[in-house]
């Protein structure tokens, strides 16, 4: 809200704002919103959809008979959501993917503290994914035009390898996503 005041501020005194600008303004705000309120609603029918047709118990049942158990289960939890980030983005996972898969892994002894920031930073590598990483489209917009977009792809594979040894890390030391609440509780 300040940084936008502080846009709009800096706009007029600059005569840099006009009503055609502040119109066009509003309504792109608008239709971001509305996209995100569709996105939201039309996650709630397919939860309630999904849960009154028994697919959550359908998906509890399945995470307890595969191997591994609840270690297992995220696992698989944890590379879908990153395949979803290939191919969606991280609004539709947040609203659509964690609500079935959130609940049942909590049901199964996970930590949510550990579970919330693993799943947190898999959607973070989302905004590096290609073809629909949302980071790739920003860089893509202040990039040099003659910059190819395959060069932008294969820039970001590092960070993306980054961002899996973390994964990786907290998997095997949990306690660098719980020390710290612990320790304020």
């Amino acid at each position: 809200g300040i940084g936008a005041m502080g846009a709009l501020l800096l706009a007029l005194v600059k005569g840099q704002m006009n009503g055609s600008r502040l119109g066009e303004a509003v309504r792109n705000t608008l239709e971001v919103t509305c996209m995100v309120f569709m996105i939201l609603v039309g996650a709630a029918v397919f939860s309630l959809v999904f849960r009154g047709f028994g697919g959550e118990e359908l998906i509890h049942q399945f995470f307890i008979d595969m191997p591994g158990g609840v270690m297992g289960a995220t696992l698989v939890v944890m590379v879908v959501i990153f395949l979803l980030g290939f191919i969606l983005d991280f609004i539709e996972i947040t609203f659509v993917v964690v609500p079935i898969v959130g609940p049942i892994l909590l049901t199964m002894g996970l930590d949510p503290i550990w579970l919330g920031i693993m799943i947190a930073l898999n959607l973070q590598t989302s905004f590096l994914t290609p073809p629909f990483g949302f980071a790739l489209f920003y860089l893509r917009g202040v990039a040099p035009e003659n910059l190819p977009t395959g060069a932008i792809y294969r820039g970001v594979i590092p960070y993306i390898i980054i961002q899996l040894l973390l994964l990786v890390a907290l998997w095997i030391w949990p306690a660098m996503a719980t020390w710290l609440p612990a320790t304020l509780k």
